[in-house]
Parts: C-alpha cells; sequence; structure tokens
C-alpha cells in the first residue's frame, strides 16, 4: 500500500479483511464446477450451477444497491460476511458426511451471489468514508490489486485443495469470512445522517440509480463504453482458452495462461496511482481501449499457451489505471445517498457483459475458424476504441472534472 494509506487503520483492516474473503471466494470458485462435475458427471449441470451466481447477483443487483443506500453499510457487509460464513459450513458439513446434492451446491451458491450483490456495493460506497478525499484514488487501485491478487492465491490454492479433500476449499472459504467479520468489526466508519423512508418508495429509489448514472454524461458513456470492451475481451479471453485445449496445451499451461491476466493486473494497479496523476482522464481510458485492441490480433500470430498468457497480462496491465480514473471520479461526483445505487447499477451492467461475454466466444468457437473469430474480436472492439476516442464527452473529460 502507499505509505498514507498504510497510516489509515480503518482502510488497513477493510483492505486486509476483503483481501481474505476474496482469496477464500476464489479457492471455492475453482473447486466448484470440479464438485459438479464430481456429483453429477455433467458439464451442462456444471454450467448451470456456475451460472446461478451471476443470475442472483444481477437478479438482485439493482435492489441491493437501494437497500446499501438505506441501511447502515457496515452492518450490511457483517450480516453478508456471517451469511457467507454460515453458507459454506453448511457445505462443508454436508461434503463431511456425503450428504450434498447438487440442488443443496446450487442454493448456497445463490446465497452467495445474493451477499456479494449487496456487500460489494456496500463497501464501495462506504469507501470515501474512511479514506480522505487526496487518497481516494490510491485506495482504489489497491483495492484493484487486493482483487487480482485474491484471484491468484485463491484459485492456485482452491485447487491444490480440493485433490486433497473436496471440502477443504469451502471450509477455507467458511474460515475467510469469518476473519473478515472480524476484521470489519474493528472498522469505524462516520454515521450517515438518513431519514427513515417508507417502503413504498423503494421502487422509486431504485429508479432514482438508474436516472443518475443516465443523467450523468460521462458516467453514461463510461458505462456503455465498458460494457461493450468487456464483453469483446470476455469473448476472446473464453475463445483462446478453447483454441489452447483444441490444440493439446496442456491444461497446467492453460492455467498459467489465464492467472497471466492476474499478473498482469496486479502489476499495473500497483503503478495505477502515479498513472493516474500523470495522464489525463480521457487518455487514461481510451489507452485500455487502443491497447486491448492492438493486442487481440496478435493472438493470430503467438502460440497459445504461455506466450497467450503474455498478450492478457498486456491487456490487463492499463485497466485498474482506467479504473482507478473511472471510480474516482463516480464516488466524488455521486452524493453520498446514491453511492451503493451507482455501484449496483455499474456491477449489473458489468455483470451483463460477464454472462454475455463467454457466450459470444462459445458461439464464435462453434461457427467461425480460429482466425475469424479472433478478428471478429478485434473488430468489435476496434469499434468500440474509435468511439470512445472521438466520443466529445469523453474528450471533454478533464482532470478538474475528477473534483480530486
Amino acid at each position: 500500500m502507499t505509505t498514507s494509506l498504510s497510516r489509515n487503520r480503518d482502510y488497513r483492516l477493510l483492505w486486509a479483511g476483503q483481501a481474505l474473503s476474496e482469496a477464500g471466494a476464489s479457492a471455492s470458485t475453482i473447486a466448484l464446477p470440479l464438485l459438479v462435475l464430481l456429483l453429477t458427471d455433467s458439464a451442462a449441470a456444471t454450467g448451470l450451477v456456475l451460472g446461478a451466481s451471476a443470475a442472483a447477483q444481477l437478479v438482485v443487483g439493482l435492489p441491493a444497491g437501494a437497500l446499501v443506500d438505506r441501511w447502515n453499510r457496515r452492518t450490511v457487509m457483517l450480516v453478508c460476511e456471517a451469511v457467507q460464513a454460515l453458507a459454506v459450513a453448511v457445505l462443508v458439513i454436508g461434503l463431511w458426511w456425503d450428504a450434498i446434492g447438487v440442488e443443496h451446491v446450487v442454493l448456497v451458491v445463490i446465497v452467495l451471489g445474493v451477499c456479494r450483490a449487496l456487500s460489494e456495493p456496500a463497501e464501495e460506497a462506504v469507501l470515501p468514508a474512511i479514506v480522505p478525499e487526496r487518497h481516494l484514488s490510491d485506495a482504489v487501485a489497491m483495492n484493484a490489486a487486493r482483487g487480482y491478487l485474491g484471484q491468484l492465491s485463491g484459485t492456485a490454492l482452491g485447487g491444490v485443495l480440493f485433490g486433497l479433500g473436496r471440502w477443504l476449499p469451502f471450509a477455507v472459504e467458511a474460515v475467510t469470512h469469518v476473519a473478515t467479520f472480524l476484521s470489519l468489526l474493528f472498522i469505524r466508519v462516520p454515521p450517515r445522517e438518513r431519514e427513515p423512508a417508507p417502503f413504498n418508495r423503494f421502487h422509486r429509489e431504485i429508479g432514482e440509480g438508474l436516472r443518475w448514472v443516465w443523467t450523468q454524461p460521462v458516467v453514461r458513456v463510461v458505462a456503455l463504453c465498458a460494457v461493450g470492451l468487456n464483453l469483446f475481451f470476455q469473448a476472446f479471453y473464453l475463445l483462446m482458452i478453447a483454441i489452447a485445449h483444441r490444440e493439446g496445451v496442456p491444461a497446467g499451461q492453460i492455467g498459467i495462461m489465464g492467472a497471466m491476466l492476474g499478473v498482469g493486473g496486479i502489476l499495473g494497479a500497483l503503478v495505477a496511482p502515479r498513472l493516474h496523476r500523470t495522464l489525463r482522464p480521457h487518455r487514461a481510458i481510451v489507452g485500455v481501449f487502443w491497447v486491448i485492441t492492438a493486442l487481440i490480433p496478435l493472438a493470430l500470430f503467438v502460440d497459445p499457451g504461455i506466450p497467450t498468457g503474455v498478450l492478457f497480462a498486456a491487456a490487463a496491465f492499463l485497466a485498474p489505471t482506467a479504473n482507478t480514473t473511472i471510480t474516482t471520479y463516480q464516488l466524488l461526483l455521486t452524493p453520498d445517498e446514491l453511492r451503493g445505487r451507482l455501484s449496483s447499477v455499474m456491477g449489473v451492467a458489468l455483470g451483463v457483459a460477464a454472462i454475455a461475454g463467454p457466450a459470444v466466444g462459445g458461439v464464435l468457437v462453434d461457427f467461425l475458424t480460429p482466425a475469424q473469430a479472433i478478428l471478429t474480436c478485434a473488430v468489435g472492439s476496434g469499434v468500440l476504441t474509435v468511439f470512445a476516442t472521438v466520443n466529445p464527452t469523453l474528450r471533454r473529460f478533464s482532470r478538474e472534472e475528477t473534483v480530486e
């Protein structure tokens, strides 16, 4: 962490607790498909189970943001960690006694998805309350590094633990949620001034969040561009994994190839605070688009496996800088009473892209040659890149607008 943030007790507790939670969640995420395959021997069932969590997050995403703005956000995070620990612990007990069916796994996955839909906007909304405005961009960048680090460590750990015992990855996740719960207990969050609102206004509050995003030109354009770029990159990511598998690349190398995306993200997050202060907002955002658009066609000329992983790492390197610029601007622009809804709207939009991207990639794999599929992703990314580059709203997005 940066020196200023390392002295912020509350942020240190939040960062460390969430890092543990994310590592535990990543450990079980890699173990879940293996568990479902073991229970059902069906790839289709595995896809449905994995989709249940994303579907739950999408369904409750918008209401969750409104609830986060109504309720005490620290309490929301505490309850979510406790519920997740309990849900995963029940799964561990069932696996220990060999009394778990796929329907139990689906139920646990849905509970976890709902909790994440609540806890993620709660954490983002509470960040400006515990981090001074001048350090907010550094905190956003360090949170991005935390996410990549948790994904890398958890994924590697989950595979090893599942080989030792199918209940072990989930036991680790349960323990990490308990540890996160304990860290949240000691975080001091300034109280918010909130007027009690009748529940019959709840649907209007959801609408207020949507209208806020739509009426902010920079937020609206960035959201549309980010959804499109995420869709094409997710499609490209799945496409390259499928190509590597078809060409007989060993599973271990494919795993390393995918993990290199996280390596690039971690390195990018470490330099993101400096790049955020150096680059103009428009350049910081558009730079990611140009880099990804330039890298996708290079997959035609490199071997699948580790060389493709290098492309993944390079593509991820500038993403934390753009994310720092965008998220800092959004948090400082948005009134505190709307921050949960802002986060949930953006989360739902990106969630749609995360689901649609692999689906598009699967279609491309089935109906096009590898070269045609790669070029399709490159063209789609290129169109979005040109749009983001010439868009007058983004071009006017100046350093002063970030309210730093």
